[in-house]
């Protein structure tokens, strides 16, 4: 079992609306970025806080795509500008210089529809602006919430153009744990990435049950994987374009549950940790503390 751990951050979206006791649009999260850039920044601090070795961006909806639709295509520019001040800003307040900035890299179009993911030329298109508008401002990439393998492979492949380290982290079917939500399956899309100069694979925004099922495969398969879950009841609700209120938040992830998944994850051999949507500093802060107490220590990637 490892001891070094490399601890992520938490979910930004849901934290912001609570924080903001704002109602949500389908860009709440890059939103929030324009109008009141100082609850990023404090939630950023926030997470440092608790123990978070890594903050990500918080741009994860701003791709062309979604701005097309759902906003201007005009506010690209200030939104990923304004996401890397405030990241910036958290990192230098907080005087710990081994925090890494990571660029998040989402899907395209929208979480969890693989049937709306465009063709991989397309995608490719889309993530080198991403990765453009990013890469001045970040130490590496996390490409995050995948649902395909050509779409994972794009953003790698974008990600990597950069020289910057490039993470790469799957969202399966909590139905059929073993499959991402495009019915291919998990050993198939870590055969793709193998090739790919990635410094980790992880498994992300599923339910911490189906990390649980499937981590004994990944970790068999590749040297360094991480693990972050969301706190949503189930993700059938949402709609391309939707907001998170069709989502309901479990009530009983508490941080000590939270706990109990992070730390079985790391029994079997996961070091990387964090958390993704319903996941805040609170839940961070408890898992450093735990692994702090046992004699682990952090890195960063």
């Amino acid at each position: 079992m490892t001891k070094k751990i490399v601890l992520l951050d938490g979910g930004m979206g849901q934290e912001l609306i609570k924080r903001s006791g704002q109602k949500p649009t389908p860009l709440w999260s890059a939103r929030v970025l324009l109008d009141n850039p100082e609850l990023v920044q404090e939630l950023h601090s926030d997470f440092i806080k608790a123990g978070a070795q890594v903050i990500s961006l918080n741009n994860y909806t701003a791709t062309p795509f979604r701005l097309r639709r759902d906003a201007s295509i005009d506010l690209f520019d200030e939104i990923h500008q304004s996401a890397k001040t405030v990241a910036k800003a958290a990192k230098i307040n907080s005087g710990k210089e081994n925090i890494k900035i990571a660029g998040s890299l989402g899907p395209v179009v929208a979480s969890y529809k693989p049937e709306l993911v465009p063709s991989y030329s397309e995608c490719l298109h889309e993530y080198k602006k991403l990765v453009k508008a990013q890469e001045d401002g970040v130490d590496l990439f996390i490409c995050e919430t995948m649902s395909t393998i050509r779409e994972a492979k794009a953003s790698v492949f974008a990600a990597n153009e950069t020289g910057l380290p490039t993470c790469i982290s799957f969202t399966l079917d909590d139905h059929n744990p073993l499959m991402l939500r495009s019915g291919e399956s998990l050993l198939d899309a870590v055969k793709e990435m193998e090739p790919l100069n990635v410094e980790s694979i992880m498994i992300n925004c599923s339910m911490p049950e189906t990390i649980n099922h499937a981590v004994p495969l990944l970790v068999n398969l590749f040297p360094r994987v991480g693990a972050y879950a969301n706190g949503f009841q189930s993700i059938d609700g949402l709609k391309a374009g939707g907001t998170v209120e069709s989502l309901k938040a479990r009530k009983d992830l508490t941080p000590d549950l939270y706990l109990k998944y992070a730390l079985e994850w790391v029994d079997m051999g996961v070091s990387i940790v964090g958390g993704c949507c319903e996941v805040g500093p609170k839940h961070i802060e408890v898992i450093y503390n735990e692994l702090l107490k046992n004699g682990f220590s952090f890195e960063t990637i």
